[in-house]
């Protein structure tokens, strides 16, 4: 199975593919994709272009995307509503489910703790993918969102046949 993990930005939106082999994490690319243009529509156009020239090249099964936190400057917010609507929208259009996390949830899964800092989270992902030049902080946000998914899949893969299993 090959996941796409997106960290949603309306400046920088990371994005990160790894192959998922039952327990075993690949990491096949990663990178950062920069919005372009003054007004908002044409950053978003930007974005939406950049993101689609990765589901094209890289050929995902599935996606997953680092759900918005609310902070408390609404406009700031709101535009990276905007960023995370792409996000979720490129995956839709290529037909691909698309899972979505809190951040918190991310961090607990690869570092075991839900509160864990940036460079906590850059620590394990590059852990759990040796080798992986990781092009940024977004990018590591990205792939341990990825890691996420393909932990939540293999759950629900396992329990899924529990229930075949019982029945």
């Amino acid at each position: 199975m090959r996941v796409l993990g997106i960290d949603p930005g309306l400046r920088n939106m990371g994005w990160g593919v790894i192959d998922v082999f039952g327990t075993r994490l690949i990491h096949v690319a990663n990178g950062v994709c920069h919005s372009q243009g003054l007004d908002l529509a044409s950053r978003l156009l930007s974005l939406h272009e950049q993101l689609t020239d990765v589901l094209a090249r890289f050929g995902p099964d599935c996606a997953a995307v680092e759900q918005t936190f609310v902070n408390k400057d609404a406009v700031a917010t709101l535009k990276l509503g905007h960023a995370r609507a792409i996000a979720l929208l490129v995956p839709a259009q290529a037909g691909l489910n698309v899972g979505e996390y809190a951040p918190n949830a991310v961090k607990k899964t690869v570092v075991g703790v839900g509160k864990a800092a940036k460079q906590q989270v850059d620590h394990m992902v590059r852990m759990q993918l040796p080798g992986a030049q990781i092009a940024g902080p977004d990018a590591a946000d990205a792939l341990a969102i990825a890691i996420c998914h393909a932990h939540h899949m293999q759950s629900a893969g396992r329990w899924a046949a529990a229930v075949r299993a019982a029945q």
